[in-house]
């Protein structure tokens, strides 16, 4: 086993766009297990749009990450050394235990992988968080009835792309909002989306207008920003609005230049009568288990699909997370440590 770990802290928080500079590679001992722990291997590493907020000192639902210390994120690790009962050598686990090679844990809130039933990177994708956000967000506040259009951003993401095809399964249209014409066309042939609209076109208000002739009855909200000015003119009365991200505006250091346009917001919200909701997955952690039934099972049956997008070795995380931030990344970012 390897006597050295690599950790990839936050050296200095952002104003802006984060860069390499703000990420910082540092080596020490592999530690040794106690009684009732274990040492963690990182096999694969989550990276998402949330730790954008990690890295800033603002009053948010999570504690920031300090500096100095190790980059937040969720992994699914290999178990190397054992003092605890409950978990042998080799087992596969996910675990929050950062960007870093190997962590000790106590056994916690480790949530078993089990490699037969489904390829162990899916816990930190269409099984893990971001599966759970999108069955979770558009089930739960967007309530998708038979006939009704369902519009998501980021639709080819791992998020977006859930929820386009749990809109299918519910008898619902599913419209994708993505970025390039691979994505589009990924989002209509391999998954069976409606409709897909291209946001680096010049025309996206008036391509989303001919692709939702009936309005919008539920609009799946992880971008803001122009998607959204696109997609307010179209909601329906009593449109649902499940919002789990803005990463369009997760690197902004001022508001968006243009009049004040929170009260044509409030008024189309009043006058139309729309549901709003943000949420965090962690809200409806109550729901896990039909999560991991329904969409284990749709899995199973080749009802869903998804796409990867695997980044080789720890010292690249940073890059690709900077470029996850810009949409470079096409499917679940994740990199593959070891």
């Amino acid at each position: 086993m390897a006597t050295v770990n690599r950790r990839i802290v936050l050296a200095s928080r952002p104003h802006g766009e984060p860069t390499p500079a703000h990420f910082r590679m540092e080596e020490g001992r592999v530690p040794s297990p106690r009684d009732g722990e274990i040492l963690l291997r990182t096999r694969w590493l989550s990276l998402d749009p949330y730790m954008r907020g990690r890295m800033s000192a603002a009053k948010s639902y999570a504690e920031p990450v300090a500096i100095g210390a190790v980059m937040v994120g969720e992994v699914v690790a290999e178990v190397a050394s054992s003092n605890n009962p409950d978990f042998a050598v080799g087992d596969l686990v996910t675990a929050f235990s950062g960007w870093q090679d190997y962590a000790l844990s106590s056994g916690r809130g480790l949530r078993r992988v089990d490699p037969h039933l489904a390829p162990p990177t899916t816990a930190l994708g269409i099984l893990g968080m971001p599966g759970m956000t999108a069955y979770t967000g558009l089930l739960t506040i967007g309530d998708p009835k038979p006939g009704e259009t369902v519009v998501v951003a980021a639709a080819a993401g791992p998020v977006g792309s859930l929820v386009g095809q749990i809109a299918k399964l519910k008898g619902a249209r599913a419209v994708g909002i993505a970025g390039g014409p691979e994505k589009c066309a990924f989002l209509r042939q391999a998954l069976g989306f409606d409709a897909a609209i291209d946001h680096r076109g010049d025309d996206v208000a008036d391509a989303l207008a001919v692709a939702c002739p009936d309005g919008i009855d539920v609009y799946f909200e992880n971008v803001g920003g122009a998607v959204f000015d696109a997609v307010l003119p179209l909601l329906n009365n009593f449109a649902r609005v499940p919002v789990c991200g803005l990463v369009a505006g997760y690197n902004a250091t001022e508001l968006p230049p243009g009049p004040d346009r929170s009260p044509m917001l409030m008024r189309a919200i009043l006058t139309r009568r729309l549901r709003l909701q943000g949420f965090i997955v962690s809200d409806f952690a109550d729901q896990a288990r039909d999560f991991a039934r329904d969409v284990g099972g749709w899995l199973r049956e080749g009802r869903v699909r998804y796409r990867e997008d695997i980044v080789e070795g720890l010292e690249q995380a940073p890059e690709a997370f900077i470029g996850l931030l810009k949409g470079h990344n096409f499917g679940k970012l994740i990199v593959h440590v070891a």
